[in-house]
């Protein structure tokens, strides 16, 4: 039965030219890539006492936080089950589910397996990351550009590997696995020189992406970041370094909304990369003064980077993934809410009437393309959204709220 709300906005969009069947289809077809490190506040699975390298830090102490890869991936099975559409897991290399506890340049594929075998179970698709971080050997903050050859060495091993794991992931699961690399490498105070650092970086980063794979199994990105706790004068991977990189070596360029300037239009960067780079990474997080990966809101930055994704007509070259981790809130509804806030973006986008603001604005008449944007802000999206998670079988509302409480009561005992 059509929801009478529903179809009053199909009425309203329609007289705007749109069609909110084919909107809500589109949606139903962006996956968006969950990313595991929400539900554990980016502690990981690998027995072993890491190090602090890498300007990491969740902060709270919310009950409920995942101990182990089962309990994460309970969490995640109810995460998923409230979020409308079929998605995908972004997996880091310190979540390998094994008795072993081998040494990051030591991984296998048989130390993720348990993943690939669940997911497949679940209908998902996994991504794969690197772990450059929280190790002892990154606690410099310098990993890929250290000057001591044998740190460098053993960083390019496990980039090496997990490439290799990466691959044998996109293989069993018939989908590209995304291998997004990102470094913590930088200065807390100001070097006397940079060009040394980067000049090992690339070098370092040649040897590590030097074998080739079938993309049909492996796409690796690379991400770039302004500053974080630690590298406050210098990141060694900037925005520009990992720019040029990505069009030279033809791999994906990562944009984390987090990476920047909080004043920064990430979603401007968009069409500007896009000219130059085949596929685009998104990780999607929440500046608030620095890269503190907060959980997305429905915000104008969100609305921004959605509505320059479908106008642009992006979205078949763009790869959404997340990237907030907060343990003040609960977990599960963290991921939750985040990814559906992204889901709710996008909708927003594609319930656009696309043609006719770009006629108005190629005419250059911008008064028109002022009225209209300004009137569109008044059309009934919630009716269209509340549709599309009745049609998905998630809830909404009143009841979204208490599901995610009850939930969240059964594994607030967890220590």
């Amino acid at each position: 039965m059509t929801r009478p709300d529903y179809t009053a906005a199909q009425d309203a969009f329609g007289h705007w030219g749109v069609d909110t069947e084919a909107a809500l289809d589109r949606l139903a077809r962006i996956p968006i890539s969950v990313h595991c490190w929400q539900g554990d506040d980016v502690v990981g699975f690998e027995g072993v006492t890491a190090g602090s390298g890498g300007g990491i830090q969740a902060t709270g102490n919310y009950p409920g936080r995942a101990r182990t890869p089962d309990e994460l991936r309970a969490d995640l099975e109810f995460a998923y089950a409230n979020i409308p559409g079929k998605h995908r897991l972004n997996l880091h290399a310190s979540y390998l589910d094994s008795d072993e506890t081998p040494e990051r340049d030591a991984l296998e594929y048989k130390h993720f397996a348990p993943w690939v075998d669940w997911a497949k179970e679940n209908g998902l698709g996994l991504d794969f990351n690197p772990t450059f971080f929280a190790h002892p050997k990154a606690d410099d903050n310098l990993t890929l550009s250290h000057p001591d050859k044998g740190i460098r060495d053993f960083w390019i091993r496990h980039g090496e590997i997990c490439r290799e794991i990466a691959a044998r992931i996109g293989t069993e699961m018939g989908s590209p696995c995304v291998n997004n690399i990102w470094v913590p490498d930088g200065y807390k105070d100001i070097p006397v020189g940079r060009m040394a650092a980067r000049e090992r970086l690339e070098a370092s980063l040649d040897a590590m992406l030097a074998k080739q794979f079938d993309k049909a199994q492996l796409l690796d990105a690379v991400e770039s970041k302004l500053f974080g706790l630690g590298v406050e004068a210098c990141t060694v991977g900037s925005h520009e370094f990992y720019l040029g990189y990505a069009i030279r070596k033809n791999t994906l360029l990562c944009l984390d909304m987090g990476h920047f300037h909080p004043t920064e239009n990430i979603a401007d960067k968009l069409s500007a990369v896009a000219l130059s780079v085949d596929e685009i990474l998104l990780h999607v997080s929440r500046p608030m003064r620095w890269d503190s990966d907060h959980v997305i809101l429905l915000n104008d930055d969100i609305l921004a980077m959605a509505q320059e994704l479908v106008f642009g007509d992006l979205l078949g070259r763009t790869h959404i993934g997340l990237d907030f981790f907060d343990a003040t809130i609960s977990r599960t509804a963290a991921w939750v809410v985040g990814t559906r806030n992204m889901q709710k973006a996008l909708l927003r986008a594609l319930l656009q009437p696309v043609e006719m603001l770009q006629a108005k604005e190629a005419e250059l008449n911008f008064s028109d393309r002022f009225i209209l944007t300004e009137e569109l802000k008044d059309l009934p999206y919630g009716a269209v959204w509340k549709t599309f998670c009745e049609r998905q079988s998630v809830p909404s509302g009143v009841t979204l709220l208490n599901t995610l409480n009850t939930y969240q009561a059964s594994v607030a005992d967890r220590k």
